[in-house]
């Protein structure tokens, strides 16, 4: 018989430890499945989002970490293609996406059925609420158009406004924030003079506008997200309305402000702390983690760079690096136990400082941000301007 020698054995034997050890190692990293916006009517909100992606640390909680980011194209059914992709084939522990309302409506019925958290970067808060067993598994960093719409309604009427005008998209957006003007106007004795809507892809909306010009508000809101916002606006000012104009937090980048140019100025927009951070008092309590974000993203893209959007996907790893704390000790990543402990540490995160708010979650809710989640600016001269 062959004699083997005792020093190749032990060789052998660590090389086949190292390889499992490699193994397991690359097994264990945390897997975040992105479904974003880059292309479609949404890409002014997705491209910020991705280029955010590309700044997040490759390491969170002292374990490896990898971004694998689609484009779902506006779309919804994309947006489900691709979040069934990230799980069944891509193996990811946790979902973020989408950059607008259908489309992170449609991945949390995936994120639900297959037990994924998901955390959504998308505007509504019909994503989160009404709690039940589907939304147990999803979790969201923007602020509720309710929040958004309290703050418009609460400067009109600070600013004389008695009737207004609604523009929105023909959506789930639109509706959910009619739904919110519909609650909030009333109760500052602001008269809803004129509903109308429109689609993400419509190039006119001249008949909207007449109808809208025809019932003579004080103001008008049009509540779109991106570029597409902009043609209401520019419809009105074109048939010569003198009246105020307000849009939504969907509007804060700057390819609105490029598309929409002279035609937006004067328009007031509540937004997140972050989009005017170097404008905020040092008392704001958001003030330093929104700069942490800002000043990161404008030292790779550039002044005037920074858009909401970006630091909404920002905001969605400040809480899966906190939950992750917190999850790495009960489970290891890649299993169905370890998901699970991520969605119950995201639920339980409390006085965590982000780029748009310190979010506080609980069962009950699961986005976390109060009123120091927003402030109103002006656009003046083709920027924001912070309203104190």
């Amino acid at each position: 018989m062959t004699r083997i020698p005792r020093l190749t054995i032990i060789g052998h034997s660590i090389l086949a430890l190292a390889a499992l050890g490699a193994s397991f190692s690359a097994h264990a990293q945390i897997k975040v499945g992105v479904s974003i916006s880059t292309t479609g009517p949404a890409a002014s909100l997705g491209i910020p989002e991705k280029n955010t992606f590309g700044l997040l640390p490759t390491e969170i909680a002292g374990q490896k970490v990898q971004y694998i980011v689609l484009d779902d194209a506006s779309d919804a059914t994309q947006a489900v293609k691709n979040a069934r992709k990230l799980i069944s084939e891509d193996k990811v522990d946790v979902l973020i996406g989408s950059s607008i309302t259908p489309t992170s409506l449609a991945m949390l019925e995936v994120a639900a059925e297959t037990e994924t958290p998901l955390i959504s970067i998308a505007g509504a808060s019909r994503i989160v609420e009404p709690m039940d067993a589907k939304r147990r598994w999803v979790f969201k960093t923007t602020q509720h158009d309710g929040q958004m719409a309290n703050a418009i309604a609460t400067h009109m009427s600070n600013n004389g406004v008695k009737t207004m005008g609604f523009i929105g998209f023909s959506d789930a957006y639109g509706e959910g924030w009619y739904g919110e003007v519909a609650k909030y106007m009333p109760a500052r004795k602001i008269k809803i003079a004129a509903n109308e809507r429109f689609a993400r892809t419509d190039t006119s909306v001249t008949g909207q506008v007449l109808k809208l010009m025809a019932a003579n508000p004080d103001a008008i809101l049009i509540a779109g997200s991106g570029t597409p916002a902009a043609l209401p606006q520019k419809a009105l000012r074109e048939r010569g309305y003198k009246g105020k104009i307000y849009q939504t937090h969907g509007v804060a980048n700057s390819d609105f402000l490029r598309v929409c140019g002279a035609d937006c100025e004067g328009t007031f927009v509540p937004v997140g702390p972050m989009l005017v951070a170097n404008q905020l008092p040092d008392a704001n309590p958001v003030k330093k983690s929104a700069l942490a974000y800002t000043t990161k993203y404008t030292a790779s893209f550039g002044k005037d760079s920074v858009s909401t959007f970006g630091g909404h996907a920002w905001d969605a790893q400040i809480l899966l690096a906190e939950a992750a704390k917190t999850a790495l000790p009960k489970a290891k990543p890649g299993t169905k136990e370890f998901r699970a402990a991520l969605r119950d540490s995201l639920e339980g995160l409390k006085n965590v400082p982000a780029a748009h708010g310190i979010f506080n979650m609980s069962p009950t809710n699961h986005q976390g941000l109060d009123q120091r989640s927003q402030v109103m600016v002006k656009i003046e001269k083709g920027a924001w301007k912070y309203v104190p």
